[in-house]
């Protein structure tokens, strides 16, 4: 099977590695968030995209979620020294990748073929793309002021109550020719938006022009699978952001934020007695990803479900 999966960072990236790793999928690509990238020390920092590639080429920190593994942390130390900003830390093997992505910058070549040719020197087969090569930040508004996104998760540790999003470059910004050709291709079998964080890491994607329409004029089934288990978020401050934007906490607020997009929505089996409130079919399984044949699992799960939504749609 052909999938295209739309992605954040730590939960997506999961789920990402299970289709990776499935016998089900020939191909992936993957498309990250851009919303959370941000200029730090002079560097150009793609988190949600920089976990997903280290996620698939096994040598993400799995204590963490995110960063290189057996890290060591002597430049943030020397920062730190010189009274330099120590609030995000860059590991030295990280750095690698950093100082690699600024130097192609510079030189004129485009965010995505950083991405494929850093993924590729990984050994991953995998296609992963960022949304646009174009800036797309996340501005968190707060009930005491805007807030970049790095700053609010990061240095305010996602404490100031929000009370909603600006996604600043995103009008400007252009799907590449990557990502339109990923969608456009025909022998594409399965859209998947992954179990990440809808306000922060998949609204930053669809406020791109364009992808609301290729998603939601897909010729194949789309299905999402939900963030949110048991009323509560599995990682990140997904439920504490839909609380205070008064949105009801559960799995099925989820699929209405994706309404006119999905066909399909998967719940964990934690909340398969709320599934007759979803508007769209449904299925119920183990979303909850802790150990690699998890997430394979949970990768089988959604794409027979998907299969099934195509055979509905033939019958």
């Amino acid at each position: 099977m052909k999938i295209l999966a739309l992605s954040g960072g730590i939960g997506g990236a999961k789920l990402a590695l299970g289709l990776y790793r499935s016998s089900m999928v020939d191909s992936l690509t993957v498309i990250a968030n851009p919303g959370d990238d941000f200029q730090h020390l002079g560097f150009t920092i793609c988190p949600d995209l920089d976990t997903v590639t280290y996620t698939l080429a096994d040598v993400v920190n799995e204590q963490t979620g995110w960063g290189r593994k057996d890290e060591t942390w002597e430049y943030m130390e020397a920062i730190k020294r010189e009274g330099g900003e120590d609030w995000f830390a860059l590991g030295d093997k990280d750095l690698e990748l950093h100082a690699m992505r600024k130097r192609r910058l510079a030189q004129g070549d485009s965010l995505t073929a950083v991405a494929l040719d850093f993924a590729h020197s990984l050994g991953i087969t995998a296609s992963l793309l960022p949304a646009s090569n174009e800036p797309v930040r996340t501005v968190v508004k707060t009930a005491t002021g805007d807030l970049e996104f790095q700053h609010y998760f990061v240095r305010e540790r996602a404490e100031p109550v929000v009370t909603g999003f600006e996604f600043k470059g995103a009008e400007m910004a252009q799907m590449t020719r990557e990502v339109s050709n990923a969608f456009d291709d025909p022998d594409l079998d399965l859209i998947v938006i992954c179990p990440s964080n809808p306000y922060i890491s998949i609204d930053p994607i669809l406020a791109i022009p364009g992808y609301r329409t290729k998603i939601a004029g897909a010729s194949v089934p789309v299905v999402a699978v939900s963030p949110v288990v048991g009323g509560k978020a599995v990682k990140g401050p997904t439920a504490k952001m839909m609380f205070e934007l008064g949105v009801e906490t559960s799995c099925a607020s989820v699929a209405t934020h994706y309404a006119g997009l999905i066909d399909g929505f998967v719940i964990d089996d934690a909340d398969a007695h709320i599934a007759r409130t979803i508007e769209v079919p449904s299925m119920a399984c183990n979303t909850i990803m802790t150990s690699l044949r998890s997430k394979q699992q949970l990768a089988r799960d959604v794409i027979e479900f998907g299969v099934s939504l195509e055979s509905s749609s033939l019958n």
